[in-house]
């Protein structure tokens, strides 16, 4: 019987959901939420190296954020700058040899946050052996519509002949082309919001009731035990 530490999923991603439900109960304004969930964010890196997980894809902002009030979308671009500035300088990049993507629509934000997404991007693009992708104006259906349009000027430009489209070629047009094999929602909700549409035909889903700033190791290391718990038959 294969044992619990082989079953590690190797590529674990996450939908931070409940940052401001978690910030109504300790009745502070609703958007502060979000630095609590930053910062879990920060621990959640140290356990992933610690258990064995070598990929992590975090749902961070969808395009529908987009529309959330002026106050509270302010307030988080000046947390992406903050994090990301600071991520910049974090010493467990070069110790884990850390990778860091960000997939979506990353031009809609605005040039202050950019900025900062784009050095991490170049700084990080060697490394190879912990990549952390963060979905920034990201959405699952946008994704496979952009890949779509990809495929579509290489076939005008006479660089692919319709009849060689098949799921490799697909897939390599997408923002990411890896599966995640766990995906965890926190906050209560049962539904996969428009996430990894086309990566995650076979991952295995895990819903937890605590909001995103309440999830600690122990949930970490019970989701990973659950997922080592269950027979993955990928359509069998």
């Amino acid at each position: 019987m294969e044992s619990s530490s082989n079953k590690v999923p190797k590529h674990v991603a996450i939908i931070l959901d409940g940052n401001r439900r978690f910030a109504k109960k300790l009745m502070i304004k609703p958007w502060k939420g979000h630095e609590w969930g930053a910062k879990k964010v920060e621990k959640l890196f140290d356990w992933c190296i610690e258990k064995g997980v070598n990929e992590l894809t975090l749902y961070s902002f969808s395009q529908e954020n987009f529309n959330r009030p002026k106050k509270e979308f302010d307030f988080l671009m000046n947390l992406f700058e903050k994090e990301f500035k600071n991520f910049k300088n974090d010493l467990r990049i070069e110790k884990y040899n850390v990778k860091v993507n960000f997939i979506g629509r990353i031009e809609m934000f605005p040039e202050k946050v950019k900025k900062h997404m784009h050095e991490l991007i170049e700084k990080t693009k060697n490394n190879k052996r912990f990549i952390i992708n963060f979905a920034m104006a990201y959405g699952g259906r946008q994704e496979i519509i952009d890949a779509v349009r990809k495929i579509g000027e290489k076939i005008n430009n006479g660089d692919l002949n319709v009849k060689d489209i098949n799921e490799e070629i697909f897939g390599k047009e997408l923002y990411m082309n890896d599966e995640p094999e766990l995906i965890i929602r926190t906050g209560g909700e049962k539904r996969s919001s428009n996430f990894l549409m086309w990566q995650s035909p076979y991952s295995e889903w895990i819903y937890l009731d605590k909001c995103w700033p309440e999830f600690d190791k122990e949930d970490f290391i019970k989701c990973l035990e659950d997922f080592s718990n269950r027979e993955r038959r990928f359509g069998r």
